[in-house]
């Protein structure tokens, strides 16, 4: 344990800016978007296991998990965690959480809602803050420039990965000419022919070539329609067919057709692969109508044959949900009989020996070692952000642990996320009252405290200890009651 927290103390320095979103972000009880390997414990069987699904990804497979856990209890910390790792291995990834208003099939738009929402959060290791679409465009056409422009031995983009449109001059002084722009759009014809044999590829296809000749003719406003489109924002195809000449639009029907082109060009635009994360699975179980509901798990159904199948490539897809909206019967995913049939744990798993290959991953509470070394770097966060020494030692973490874990249901109901919220508003009160000794603040806590009798020589996260705190109170705190 001694060796866990040392190792936690010789934790580089973190810029104030990060230090500041994961001190806010946790302490609001949701998940930071940066930061994340400063804070990053356990979990190794799970973070494993996915990244063996980034290596088939990558490989021209497909893979499809769901992360099953009790609100708190990391779920999307892990999805982000993932997210963070896969954008540094070359991935483009694409998140969202369901809503009400965000399904994956709808009567209302729903579905596509969540297309849109995917689109919009799609990132990469340079934009990893989303809105990457049109980047991803654009790098793409600049290499396909710069391969034909190599082999036609002129250079035709510009520094910097930026395509070149006509008129423009390319390194060197070569004017980029109209035989050069032939050899490129051919190069795409070819490289996009594969998409054609999918569903919707044909349009899709067309679309790519479309943007190309925008960016060659410099027309901003066709690019931007373009992007319009593959981002599914055109509602009626009479307006599309008007701007873009195709007489088809992304719709709730068939939005997660297109994902698959997506990961498919993706690949063919220099990229690992595609990383779908959909979080808040438990909206589809609070539908109150159960044809819409079965509607939804009819597409994840989709979604999951396809990827097991081989029909997807270069696809993940991780979708995070609480036990409830996963195996109840009556309105969680296992109400679908298909889904159930497929998902339902085998027989010869158990604890301690559980299968990280399944195509559902549980989350296990983090160990009480974990955790301590967890607070320990949120402390030396807290002190470099704020410019002081940390005060609290290793006893007094132990200390505020076992305050935490002496709570009655500890054992089963404490999740992380209330053990970091605690701590950090602990950090808060200790900094913000610093003649206030840190035992003090402790032993006001929880009755006891943690000042009982024995209580500062265990770490064990018993709730024997609560019992043997009510042992120790005084009989006269229940003497209204003595009958």
């Amino acid at each position: 344990m001694t060796d866990n927290v040392k190792a936690a103390e010789a934790a580089p320095r973190v810029p104030k800016r990060v230090a500041a979103v994961i001190i806010n972000s946790l302490k609001g009880g949701v998940v930071p978007r940066i930061g994340l390997p400063y804070i990053t414990v356990g979990r190794e069987a799970e973070i494993r296991a996915l990244l063996t699904d980034l290596s088939l990804i990558a490989d021209g497979g497909a893979s499809f998990r769901f992360l099953v856990g009790r609100y708190g209890s990391g779920k999307s910390f892990l999805l982000q965690t993932i997210r963070t790792h896969a954008m540094g291995e070359g991935f483009v990834v694409a998140d969202a959480d369901l809503s009400p208003e965000r399904r994956l099939q709808g009567g209302q738009g729903q579905g596509l809602a969540t297309y849109r929402e995917l689109m919009r959060n799609l990132s990469t290791k340079t934009r990893p803050e989303g809105g990457a679409l049109m980047l991803i465009l654009d790098r793409w056409i600049s290499n396909l420039q710069m391969q034909v422009a190599g082999e036609l031995g002129a250079g035709a983009a510009a520094p910097g990965g930026t395509p070149v449109s006509n008129g423009a001059a390319a390194p060197g002084g070569a004017p980029n000419d109209s035989a050069l722009n032939q050899a490129v759009e051919a190069r795409i014809r070819e490289q996009v022919a594969s998409l054609e044999e999918m569903v919707h590829g044909f349009d899709f296809a067309r679309l790519l070539t479309l943007y190309y000749r925008a960016v060659v003719d410099g027309n901003d406003e066709l690019k931007g329609n373009v992007a319009r489109w593959f981002r599914g924002e055109y509602r009626t195809k009479t307006e599309a067919r008007q701007e873009l000449g195709v007489s088809i639009i992304i719709g709730d029907d068939d939005w997660y057709d297109y994902v698959k082109l997506f990961a498919q060009f993706l690949k063919g635009a220099g990229y690992q692969g595609m990383l779908v994360l959909i979080d808040e699975l438990v909206n589809l179980y609070k539908i109150p109508n159960s044809v819409t509901r079965q509607y939804n798990y009819e597409k994840i159904l989709t979604m999951y044959n396809d990827t097991l199948q081989g029909k997807a490539h270069h696809l993940g897809i991780i979708m995070g949900g609480t036990p409830q909206s996963i195996e109840d019967r009556r309105r969680g995913v296992f109400s679908y009989e298909a889904l159930r049939s497929r998902l339902t744990q085998g027989r010869f798993a158990a604890e301690g020996m559980r299968d990280m290959l399944a195509p559902i991953i549980h989350l296990h509470p983090l160990t009480y070692e974990e955790l301590l070394v967890l607070i320990e770097k949120l402390q030396q966060i807290h002190a470099g952000y704020f410019r002081y020494e940390a005060r609290l030692n290793e006893s007094d973490l132990v200390q505020f642990l076992q305050i935490e874990f002496g709570r009655v249901g500890a054992d089963t109901h404490l999740t992380p996320r209330e053990v970091i919220r605690d701590f950090i508003e602990l950090l808060d009160i200790a900094y913000q009252n610093p003649s206030t000794p840190v035992a003090s603040i402790l032993c006001g806590v929880g009755g006891n405290g943690g000042g009982g009798e024995g209580e500062g020589d265990s770490t064990q996260q018993s709730s024997l200890s609560v019992t043997a705190a009510a042992g120790q109170r005084d009989a006269s705190e229940f003497a209204e009651f003595k009958i």
